[in-house]
């Protein structure tokens, strides 16, 4: 039985966070384990509360896990805060939780900030660096490297830089670019591999980011290669977002059994 551990804030619409890994994790056959980071009253409206977990009470989760269920690979979410950041950084290194996937959330489309402006620095001075991979959208990106990406030629150039900040691999995705497909662009040894799907207008994509890292995560923990692991979590996701089940009066979530 392989393991997966996701370390991330709870959602409690279900659409995201630490709730989504989990059953993304046992759609794929692994076994999921996790670490809170935040406590959030969510719902497809947004969120409505939001409260962050003491560090120290992180590190507690993570080394729990790893000292007697262990990982085969793990993700990080909403992290909230430098120190927590800074807790979680330690805590990997110190328990030697590999490999890593980073998905640098640091907004909801409706609430207040998953990362404090302080904590970015932390997190591409100490996290990015042990990450395997690392899985921005356009607006993360933008924020990690300080300028605009508007077009597919600037996400070429914005991926390749983002190799630069330490992680071993980027997924920069593309959804938020107003095209006809939803392209990424994942970059690994400076090489890059443009990876399109059909875009689906729909208003039921929460939690697309988490669905999407956490099935790579997945099948890392079963030893997939990289590039066939974000492949078939892209394809994934697509039909997650296709087959999404209309939830909710808001921006729904997306069929994680799809």
């Amino acid at each position: 039985m392989r393991r997966a551990l996701t370390i991330a804030g709870s959602d409690s619409g279900g659409g995201a966070g630490v709730q989504a890994d989990l059953k993304v994790f046992h759609r794929f056959g692994v076994y999921g384990t996790s670490a809170l980071t935040l406590v959030t009253a969510q719902n497809t409206l947004g969120i409505q509360a939001l409260h962050p977990l003491p560090p120290e009470l992180v590190v507690a989760q993570i080394a729990a896990v790893a000292t007697d269920l262990g990982t085969d690979a793990a993700k990080t979410g909403a992290l909230g805060s430098a120190e927590v950041v800074e807790a979680v950084a330690w805590a990997i290194q110190r328990y030697g939780v590999r490999p890593l996937v980073v998905d640098p959330v640091m907004a909801a489309t409706h609430g207040p900030p998953l990362l404090a402006e302080a904590a970015l620095q932390v997190l591409k001075a100490q996290l990015l660096p042990q990450a395997a991979l690392v899985t921005p959208n356009l607006h993360e990106a933008q924020a990690l490297l300080g300028r605009p990406i508007r077009t597919e030629a600037e996400m070429r150039e914005a991926a390749l830089a983002l190799l630069e900040l330490g992680p071993r691999a980027v997924l920069l995705k593309g959804g938020h670019l107003e095209e006809a497909e939803a392209v990424d662009y994942l970059a690994e040894g400076g090489r890059l591999h443009r990876l399109a799907a059909p875009r689906h207008p729909t208003p039921h994509t929460h939690g697309t980011g988490c669905t999407y890292a956490a099935a790579i995560t997945a099948l890392l923990a079963q030893g997939r290669g990289l590039l066939e692991a974000v492949r078939e979590a892209k394809a994934f996701v697509t039909r997650a977002i296709r087959e999404a089940p209309g939830l909710g009066r808001g921006q729904g979530p997306l069929n994680h059994w799809a």
